[in-house]
């Protein structure tokens, strides 16, 4: 066991360190409980440790990645190439128009019922729903309290990953009217049931 006080080591590296060992993504409560300190520290070090990884003077292709309030460490979007030639894996599959569409759909709307989806579509969006889930690129987050309780979807951190965002408020502001509304009726017509 270390003897060193933790005010001795650099807090946003310590952070960094229990990032590049974790299986999965950590919360700041994980974080101020394993190192006992308050979560505002975590949350300070969080930010320190971001600001390194975009800092100009020491460029560092890392990332810390942020998704339902759980932190991990990512590899930055543009490099993406060079990563999979050296593990040696295939080119990623491209994802279709309709894929990338209701990919975008969900993002902004999460969570998001299918019938939803497809009034914002204007398309029946199954087979797409099942392609994303098997990319795992949206998950089931519960069900909406409306009639016949339909399936609620979400993006996924493997979805930000993806598409090199560190957190889902990275993507730009959403601003078509037409698909207001359209969800607008939709939401309307499942509360007059």
């Amino acid at each position: 066991m270390n003897d060193q006080p933790l005010s001795s080591f650099d807090l946003p590296a310590l952070l960094e360190a229990l990032l590049f060992v974790s299986p999965s993504p950590v919360s700041v409560h994980q974080f101020a409980e394993a190192l006992q300190v308050s979560p505002l520290q975590i949350e300070q070090a969080l930010v320190a440790l971001e600001q390194r990884y975009l800092s100009t003077e020491a460029p560092s292709y890392l990332r810390l990645q942020k998704h339902q309030g759980r932190f991990q460490l990512t590899t930055a979007a543009e490099i993406a190439s060079f990563i999979e030639k050296f593990l040696g894996l295939e080119t990623t599959t491209r994802l279709t128009q309709a894929a990338l569409e209701t990919l975008a759909v969900i993002a902004y709307r999460q969570p998001i019922t299918r019938p939803q989806i497809e009034t914002i579509r204007g398309v029946n969006s199954d087979s797409v729903l099942k392609t994303l889930l098997s990319k795992g690129l949206i998950q089931e987050v519960g069900r909406a309290e409306a009639p016949g309780r339909p399936i609620l979807y979400a993006v996924t951190t493997e979805f930000l990953q993806h598409f090199g965002f560190s957190s889902i408020e990275q993507l730009p502001h959403w601003e078509n009217e037409r698909d207001e509304k359209a969800l607008e009726v939709e939401e309307n017509t499942q509360s007059e049931f």
